[in-house]
């Protein structure tokens, strides 16, 4: 469990609130060293709220998110974010994207008068109306205790000054919400010592309540927090909302279907900042998510795939001219679809050509590969690098998919996971040399297999993991697996911090 310091200009200014052993005052915590700090202020994994006044270049409370950061610990807010704060200029840069949200807010009657004073906690404010502003400013710049003021000129709403703010300034409605922001925010400071002492890290596995079809269903996330826990990972599910909270956090793992302009994304980027071991990794993320890009990696290093040809929008050439030598019927594919959906199976050149015009209003790419009709794919699970799991999805009785969105409903087709030993050896073979192009995460590897011939459809970042289907094997083995991962590399982690 990585311990936890609360630190407050004086002692006085948490008189209003819970007694908590994690408190310290900046004058204490600017003035530790190694001869004089407690077991857990010795430890770089300590995570670090920083509630002082004085947050300015130089100030007291600048210093302790400055001294927190060179001893290796992970404190809230950064330099980088007061620094941020510090200059109208980079606030501007980092919140230009709220103006939409603004404009909503606005024409939903959420904003009144001609300028509105918010002050956000944790991401928190008292007006329910203004819950998701807060939350976005909060995800931007992270800083436990900040005021925004919003102001209207000529029927536009913008942002005119968002600044930190005192503990001791809050009034004792906003004094409620803090403390109840706070435990929301990060639990650990309301733990008993024996609770703490019970796990060695802390995991966020991302999730949404909300989607259709996620990568791992409710008995499988179970199934993984018993895993993390029996290993002394403390495992937590988060959700989008919960961006600001990552840096109480060692490791996140992505149970979320993953894409680059997505939240997914941008939080696997603030997770590895923030020095967290991350499975998906953004790295994983980019060069898993784009068709395109995975057809000319694949051709590029020899690993066998469909054949195929990349379509410009703005190619001058003639249609026919680009896709001379490929025969009907062929599969169409945005670069980023998911779950079978963005993809499209050609049969005339008619089609071709229409359903082109179409899909190039979202995308200056697209992919056009031959059909191979198989009865179902493989899927390999890899994990750092070793076969993990290995399924067969079929086909959706009467498509042509292992996903059939033309109704309704979604349809699917059935599944048999295998013990990888009983796998082709050729799938294992071709499976193992795409990943190794990719890097060392969790990866799903689906194959086509039409007699002798074998090849890479896709390499997914963000693989099923669901209780019932890839487990059928190796059982609670395969969650153990997974978690024994993030176990080895945050271990590695606090060596590597230590060493330093």
């Amino acid at each position: 469990m990585s311990p936890l310091r609360i630190v407050v200009d004086r002692q006085e200014d948490w008189r209003p609130y819970y007694p908590s052993e994690d408190l310290i005052s900046a004058d204490d915590f600017l003035a530790l060293d190694r001869r004089h700090r407690s077991v857990a202020d010795q430890d770089r994994s300590t995570h670090v709220i920083n509630l002082c006044g004085e947050l300015d270049y130089l100030g007291t409370g600048y210093y302790v998110s400055l001294l927190a950061q060179a001893r290796g610990q992970r404190v809230l807010p950064s330099v980088e974010t007061l620094n941020e704060l510090s200059r109208k200029t980079l606030v501007d840069l980092q919140l230009d994207t709220l103006a939409p949200l603004l404009g909503e807010l606005a024409r939903q009657g959420r904003l009144a008068g001609d300028n509105v004073t918010l002050r956000v906690l944790f991401g928190e404010c008292r007006e329910p109306e203004l819950a998701r502003l807060a939350r976005k400013l909060f995800e931007r710049l992270p800083c436990p205790l900040l005021e925004a003021r919003l102001v209207r000129r000529h029927d536009l709403w913008r942002l005119a000054r968002l600044k930190p703010i005192h503990l001791r300034d809050l009034n004792a409605d906003e004094q409620d919400l803090f403390a109840s922001a706070l435990n929301r925010h990060s639990r650990k400071v309301w733990r008993t010592p024996k609770a703490r002492r019970r796990y060695r890290f802390d995991l966020a596995i991302l999730v949404d309540p909300k989607e259709a079809l996620p990568p791992s269903n409710r008995s499988a996330l179970k199934a993984f927090i018993r895993a993390g826990r029996k290993l002394g990972i403390d495992v937590s599910l988060i959700t989008r909302r919960d961006a600001g909270r990552l840096a109480e956090f060692d490791g996140l793992f992505i149970r979320e279907t993953t894409a680059l302009d997505h939240h997914t994304y941008r939080m696997a980027r603030l997770a590895e900042h923030e020095g967290l071991v991350v499975i998906d990794s953004p790295r994983d993320i980019l060069r898993c998510t784009n068709k395109v890009y995975l057809h000319a990696l694949l051709r590029a290093r020899g690993v066998p795939a469909p054949e195929g040809v990349l379509l410009k929008r703005r190619d001058r050439r003639p249609l026919a001219e680009r896709v001379a030598g490929l025969s009907f019927p062929l599969v169409l594919k945005i670069p980023d679809g998911a779950f079978s959906r963005g993809i499209v199976k050609i049969g005339s050149f008619e089609q071709l050509e229409h359903e082109t015009r179409r899909l190039f209003e979202d995308s200056a790419l697209l992919l056009l590969q031959e059909w191979l009709p198989t009865e179902y794919d493989w899927r390999i699970g890899v994990l750092d690098g070793q076969v993990l799991f290995a399924s067969r999805y079929y086909m959706a009785r009467g498509h042509w998919q292992i996903y059939d969105h033309s109704g309704a409903r979604v349809k699917s087709g059935g599944f048999t996971t295998h013990d990888p030993a009983e796998v082709p050896p050729a799938v294992i073979r071709a499976a193992l040399k795409a990943t190794r192009l990719i890097g060392d995460g969790l990866y799903g590897v689906d194959l086509k297999q039409a007699g002798e011939r074998v090849v890479v459809i896709e390499v997914n970042d963000n693989p099923n993991v669901d209780a019932g289907i890839e487990d059928t094997v190796l059982g609670r083995q395969l969650y153990e697996r997974i978690m024994g991962i993030f176990l080895s590399r945050m271990e590695a982690r606090v060596s590597a911090r230590s060493a330093e």
